[in-house]
């Protein structure tokens, strides 16, 4: 019997749809390119350069979704995008693999300029990088068997040829490594569990052996001893076959557990971003501290009496205020933090923040 025994609710997609606009975020200075702090590498494995991506809302207004981000992932490592709600994390990860067009800015792979490519160019590339979504009922044709839905890719880059046997025997193959008893093969999604659900997701993510393995909060639909299990699940498909992840999550245990480094989100820009431990022993961002401020602490006498509650204005994507982003919540903004837009700058040991405030 399958421990899995949570179901999830579909739940919509939301960047999609809208027309790519100009970019209208001139001005913002550029960050730099993020080239420490990760292991010793000759070459980033994925990198963007001042990416950004807005969509037109039905009131014609522009929503600032990801806002001049530079960001570099290096072979074999686990970088984690975190940030609260809205931020940009999901458009971001998209936008990376060209599952929406960015309306500027520029993503290499492997040192090869994917932004410009023609569909028929990048087909080839696309096999490489995959994706595990956030809620494995939407993202699963409740049509398809298990066998048909992880086979779905193998036939599209016709990995086996013609022959349906070997097709049959590789998707076997996959739902052994992921966990899936082979007499699931001919059932259909409705008949899962959540866990199981996203067992079937990643299953049909590495059927194509990708590189780049993005995982859209795999698990934060899941029950926490579900959640255990697929995070050990892709820690270790991770090992046996030598992925890159790009992890988004809200949780930051999950983070410490599975991450390398860390990528902090707010309002469509990078705050933050630095080594795992580095970053949650010593956080430069105010709006870093206040996230891991926010954790709860096991013991009852501190319930509360740590928190630090943000004040002021909530800013809006579709209006977001000019210089930091974060600046109409932020304790320490002076008149510099409401004018001028902060870059990253390197604090050391692979540490970077956009804050004008020093240390």
């Amino acid at each position: 019997m399958n421990p899995d025994n949570t179901r999830t609710s579909a739940e919509p997609n939301l960047n999609t749809g809208a027309p790519a606009q100009p970019d209208l975020n001139a001005g913002a200075p550029a960050q730099p390119d993020l080239n420490a702090g990760a292991p010793a590498q000759p070459e980033a494995l994925l990198r963007a350069e001042n990416l950004t991506k807005t969509f037109l809302t039905q009131k014609k207004k522009t929503l600032h979704a990801v806002s001049s981000v530079n960001l570099s992932v290096y072979p074999g490592e686990t970088l984690a995008l975190v940030g609260e709600s809205g931020c940009g994390k999901s458009t971001l990860a998209k936008a990376l693999i060209r599952m929406v067009p960015a309306t500027s800015g520029t993503v290499f792979y492997r040192g090869k300029n994917i932004t410009g490519m023609t569909e028929r160019d990048f087909r080839p590339l696309r096999m490489k990088m995959q994706m595990v979504f956030q809620d494995p009922y939407a993202s699963l044709d409740p049509r398809m068997t298990v066998r048909n839905l992880i086979a779905e890719p193998l036939d599209t880059y016709q990995v086996c040829g013609r022959d349906k046997q070997a097709v049959t025997d590789k998707v076997l193959e996959l739902m052994d490594r992921v966990g899936l008893p082979g007499e699931f093969l001919y059932r259909y999604p409705h008949q899962f569990s959540g866990g199981q659900r996203q067992r079937i997701g990643i299953a049909r993510a590495i059927a194509l052996d990708p590189e780049l393995l993005i995982c859209d909060e795999p698990v934060s639909a899941l029950d926490v001893s579900v959640q255990s299990q697929i995070l050990n699940l892709l820690k270790q498909l991770r090992e046996d076959m030598h992925l890159t992840s790009l992890f988004i999550g809200h949780d930051l245990s999950v983070i410490y557990y599975i991450a390398d480094r860390v990528c902090v989100m707010f309002l469509g820009t990078v705050c933050e971003i630095a080594p795992k431990k580095e970053l949650f022993s010593h956080p430069l961002h105010p709006y870093t501290e206040y996230l891991l401020d926010a954790i709860p602490k096991p013991d009852p006498h501190l319930r509360g009496s740590h928190r630090k509650l943000l004040e002021g204005d909530v800013p809006s994507p579709v209006d977001p205020p000019p210089g930091c982003r974060f600046h109409t919540r932020c304790p320490y903004a002076d008149e510099r933090c409401r004018t001028e837009m902060p870059v990253l700058r390197d604090f050391g040991d692979g540490h970077f923040a956009a804050c004008h405030r020093d240390p």
